[in-house]
């Protein structure tokens, strides 16, 4: 049973769980890593982490031209059926969404959330991805907490953090972060986007490899890795 994971720049990845398609935190349009057009995206499901631009530019877009199912928090989604998204689960920090080929639970984050015309955006969150027998957990933008020492007791295969510093945390933080989180692997996002969150990969990848028992994957817009 194949679970592929592929980063298309910043925080935006797709996941194909045998066949089916998932979309995490689309931002497409104005990114300068993108490496898909919103157009050519057909997923089924659509989570949201959290209201800000970078991962919400192209929900609307694209959930009313495919009906996918959205899945955000309560004051996101009505937000969004204000815009016309007609499909869509709304969810709370520690509830679970569950789906035909995905479970999705979602967890807290430590950040701000708003829409660009200040449109209060609920709590942040982040989600662990339960599918295939793999647990997948997207941070979201976040600060470190304490509290991923309990997520980490969710099994996780692979954990996808930021580390652009700045907006969230940054590599040193992610590397304690690895360490209560305790996935089999590591994806770093949030990074290299813009002037201010840029971060030298390679070495993030020396860190986790040298202190930490996690196998970091460093993925160029566009890449893919299958989750074993």
């Amino acid at each position: 049973m194949s679970l592929i994971i592929q980063w298309l720049g910043h925080s935006v990845f797709s996941l194909d769980i045998e066949g089916h398609s998932v979309l995490l935190d689309p931002f497409l349009t104005g990114n300068p890593l993108a490496a898909a057009d919103p157009d050519e995206l057909n997923p089924e499901v659509i989570l949201v982490s959290h209201a800000h631009n970078d991962h919400t530019a192209d929900v609307v877009s694209i959930a009313t031209r495919t009906g996918a199912m959205l899945v955000c928090n309560f004051e996101m989604g009505n937000y969004f059926a204000d815009k016309g998204v007609e499909t869509m689960t709304q969810m709370n920090a520690g509830g679970t969404y569950q789906g035909e080929f995905l479970n999705a639970k979602w967890t807290n984050a430590f950040h701000s959330s708003s829409f660009q015309d200040g449109t209060y955006g609920g709590q942040p969150n982040g989600y662990i991805i339960m599918a295939n027998g793999k647990h997948i957990y997207f941070a979201g933008d976040t600060s470190l907490f304490g509290d991923m020492s309990l997520i980490g007791d969710e099994n996780l295969d692979v954990a996808i953090l930021p580390i652009g510093d700045m907006l969230t945390m940054g590599i040193d933080d992610s590397i304690k972060a690895i360490k209560l989180l305790r996935p089999k692997y590591v994806i770093p996002m949030h990074y290299n986007t813009f002037p201010t969150i840029v971060q030298d990969a390679g070495k993030w990848a020396q860190r986790v490899n040298r202190e930490t028992d996690a196998q970091p994957i460093v993925l160029d817009p566009g890449d893919k890795f299958t989750v074993e």
